[in-house]
């Protein structure tokens, strides 16, 4: 794992940001949360920066926030580190490619609903299961995801918490293009090449006016279910999944300890 759970690389006019925590499977923490900041606003002021690139590992794109340092550090209002990097990977100026690779949990999932652009490979899959969690979903998901699969579909991804292959993700509008397992990233670099070939004032004009439409919606969205997400992680229904998922983790833990 890098020191800060977040490596970076720059490929031409391309930066490249990978969630690098593998003991965790790519759980994000407060501290990956400031990392992220820190970098996307680095990249967004950067001229010689065109187009970015977010992924994960080749076996994991992120499973969600790490629940021991959520946990430690719960989000109570809109300074937490991951409100303040969805506003940041929301208002981001210039255009971002995911490259998905196995499962996108919570708001590894979530998050791609704010990318440009979408590539998974084959057997990758989303799941959000934030009501059987006791809470509620998040970072505008409630608006954007009724926008892009229709409302019966995004009953079923919010309300059934269902898993979504990556086939049916694209289907439903969460994802450009399935790829071979293992190509994810590749095509991902390549849509970014050709996204920063682009004139790049005509590039972020074209994204500022497609999201201008939206924006106050997304804010509006955002700003609803941080209310709803404050007073659910202080109730019952949060605590027993808590309590639920320690108990799960404390049994497994003892029959790989006895195998």
């Amino acid at each position: 794992m890098s020191s800060t759970g977040v490596s970076v690389e720059t490929q031409g006019a391309v930066r490249l940001l990978r969630l690098d925590n593998p003991a965790r499977k790519n759980a994000l923490t407060s501290q990956i949360y400031e990392a992220l900041i820190a970098e996307l606003k680095a990249a967004d002021e950067d001229e010689s920066v065109r187009a970015l690139v977010f992924t994960g590992s080749s076996k994991v794109f992120c499973s969600g926030n790490d629940l021991d340092d959520f946990l430690e550090n719960p989000i109570r209002d809109s300074e937490h580190p991951v409100y303040r990097f969805m506003q940041q990977f929301n208002r981001l100026q210039k255009p971002v490619v995911a490259a998905v690779e196995g499962h996108g949990v919570g708001i590894g999932c979530t998050l791609l609903m704010h990318c440009d652009l979408v590539v998974a490979g084959e057997s990758s899959w989303l799941q959000m299961p934030f009501v059987y969690l006791g809470i509620c979903p998040e970072f505008a998901s409630t608006w954007i995801l009724p926008q892009l699969a229709g409302r019966q579909k995004a009953s079923e991804l919010l309300l059934l918490g269902e898993r979504l292959e990556a086939k049916a993700a694209a289907s439903a509008g969460l994802i450009n293009r399935v790829v071979a397992d293992g190509e994810a990233l590749a095509s991902a670099l390549a849509y970014a090449e050709r996204l920063a070939s682009a004139p790049p004032k005509a590039m972020q004009a074209a994204k500022k006016l497609m999201r201008q439409s939206e924006q106050t919606a997304i804010d509006g969205a955002m700003s609803r279910e941080l209310d709803q997400l404050v007073t659910a992680l202080q109730g019952e229904e949060f605590a027993a999944a808590v309590n639920a998922f320690k108990a799960r983790k404390t049994v497994k833990q003892s029959h790989t300890g006895s195998s």
